[in-house]
């Protein structure tokens, strides 16, 4: 418990370094205009990091990231190393004022740590492929050189449609951005929540035990206990997938209905039936230690073995709780059964009681079904897009247009820009560390996937972004703000617009970008609107190397400090 607390202040620790880092991000182009000063720049980004927690519900980022290991090798003692690691190494880039990412420092720190862990308990010829989640790192990597593409891309299009000169096409072109981009959103939404469901289901959980059987079987063909597994795992797929089937036509209506009725809808016609036996099975057995002892379980083999024992009589929960969920037995009458099955100490009878009383299939279904709702981040989307569109004809036809009139217009839509990108910022970034909170949440036994995180990690996190930002980085803004290209405020607002909306996207589909990254291609974008020549390449390169260094070099990192920190604890 001791070492859980030093890693989640670590890792908030890391949050507020990670704020005051990226500060420089979200303050470089408004200060280098001089639209606010520093000072206020800091406060009003702050304000917008914070703000973000209600904003964003689904935390896609948050979950990629603590499934960048597998389960097998997270250990306390692993996030530990790769956060020891991340801080270090972010301290140092902020010493020398390079803008490297922390979100690559987080998750190669995590990942270095995992594959030390694997070759000290599982040898040097371990497949790397077991230890850490190739989809999710494979994912990281191509969105070290993405994310600013898309930065620039999205830049150069907002610059070039802001410097038209009929006002009327400048406004048709907005208009069917904005609803463009509200289709795309519409489409992550519904993508989103099929997930969500799928996996409230189980669906990915019997894909992976099934692929996990099928690779063993192909080492031992005749293996029974492997055939065993593979064939309830299909069995149990087919009823789920069977069961999603039903639901899935009322989530493409979910913004005409809502998760309440589509919940009720579910419930009335027992399509949760046979998962809500499961669902309160892990929370009965949850509360009774059970993933205390899973936690326990990589590292010792005679924990191992009570483990395993553990997990095949608490299965058995199911047929008791099937009566007391249809109100044939009282809770009390439940415990009893279930404590003939597989013991419950004395000590958590009421912990397991109250979970029971508190269960309620319907609204956790409609809880998974909500998360995925970004109709707050639509809203925003299209009133910016109609404030833009106001301020544009109020500026060059209601009121004369001038040079000056036009400049003061783009100071104040910078106002509004650099709050979306901070917006993003915070969503982003905070939810980097609530996935490595989240993961060692999981290795202590404390949770049992990162579903059932505590409301205070995400108001922690977010928090701790907010004060690091008030902190400001102004050994970074200097490179950001001028070193670059130098940045007006027409493209101040077109570099902040196109950085927030790219960790909109990314956000959106759950790939941890760096927000570094972001804001130097939106800032390269507005750079070579006006000739190749006004970016300075040289800084620009150097930035690059930094960016390609910072998972290798944090991987390494974090593997001597395991190493270190496995030697002192023996």
């Amino acid at each position: 418990m001791t070492l859980l607390i030093i890693i989640i202040a670590l890792a908030l620790i890391f949050d507020y370094i990670n704020g005051f880092h990226d500060s420089a991000n979200s303050i470089a182009t408004i200060v280098s205009t001089k639209v606010l000063t520093p000072f206020q720049a800091v406060i009003w980004a702050a304000f917008f990091n914070v703000l973000a927690f209600w904003i964003f519900k689904d935390h896609a980022v948050a979950n990629s990231i603590s499934k960048t290991v597998y389960k097998d090798f997270i250990t306390l003692p692993v996030i530990f190393s790769g956060l020891l690691a991340a801080i270090f190494w972010n301290l140092l880039t902020w010493w020398y004022g390079i803008p490297s990412s922390s979100s690559h420092t987080l998750i190669g720190g995590f990942a270095g740590a995992a594959i030390a862990h694997a070759l000290m308990t599982k040898g040097v010829g371990y497949s790397w492929a077991k230890i850490v989640d190739a989809e999710t790192i494979i994912k990281t990597i191509l969105f070290i050189f993405l994310a600013p593409i898309i930065g620039i891309i999205i830049s150069v299009f907002i610059t070039l449609v802001t410097i038209m000169r009929n006002i009327w096409w400048r406004l048709a072109i907005i208009s069917l951005a904005t609803f463009a981009t509200i289709l795309m959103f519409d489409h992550f939404e519904e993508v989103k929540m099929k997930e969500n469901v799928q996996k409230f289901y189980s669906i990915d959980k019997y894909k992976n035990e099934i692929n996990a059987a099928e690779s063993e079987l192909k080492i031992k063909p005749s293996d029974s206990i492997q055939l065993s597994k593979l064939k309830i795992n299909q069995e149990k797929l087919a009823k789920a997938t069977e069961t999603y089937d039903l639901v899935a036509p009322y989530l493409a209506n979910y913004d005409k209905t809502g998760a309440a009725y589509i919940a009720k809808v579910a419930t009335d016609n027992g399509w949760l039936k046979n998962v809500a036996a499961s669902k309160i099975k892990d929370a009965a057995r949850n509360a009774n230690d059970f993933l205390v002892l899973e936690a326990k379980a990589t590292e010792n083999k005679t924990i191992k073995e009570q483990y395993d024992i553990a997990k095949d009589k608490t299965e058995n929960y199911k047929e008791p709780l099937k009566l007391f969920l249809a109100k044939k037995i009282s809770a009390d009458s439940a415990i009893l059964a279930m404590n003939s099955i597989y013991p419950i100490q004395s000590k958590n009878i009421e912990t397991v009681k109250s979970k029971l009383e508190k269960f309620n299939i319907e609204k956790s279904f409609g809880e998974e079904i909500e998360k995925a709702d970004n109709s707050i981040v639509e809203y925003g989307i299209i009133w910016a897009a109609i404030i833009f569109m106001l301020v544009y004809l109020y500026v060059e036809k209601i009121k004369k247009p001038s040079a000056y009139s036009m400049s003061n217009m783009f100071k104040k839509l910078q106002l509004f820009s650099s709050a979306a990108f901070s917006i993003g910022h915070g969503g982003n970034d905070a939810q980097k560390v609530m996935g490595i909170i989240g993961a060692a949440l999981i290795a202590n036994g404390s949770i049992q996937d990162f579903g059932q995180l505590p409301s205070w990690v995400p108001a922690a996190c977010y928090l701790a972004i907010g004060l690091g930002t008030m902190s400001g980085g102004w050994k970074i803004v200097k490179t950001m703000g001028t070193k670059i290209t130098k940045v007006t405020p027409l493209e101040g607002v077109a570099a902040e617009t196109a950085g927030a909306f790219t960790l909109f996207f990314t956000g959106q589909m759950g790939i941890p970008v760096s927000t570094t990254h972001t804001i130097t291609g939106s800032i390269i974008g507005v750079g070579v609107t006006k000739r190749i020549s006004a970016v300075r390449w040289g800084v620009t390169t150097n930035l690059l190397w930094a960016w390609i260094l910072t998972i290798p070099v944090s991987a390494i990192l974090a593997a001597i400090t395991y190493f270190i920190v496995n030697y002192l604890l023996k």
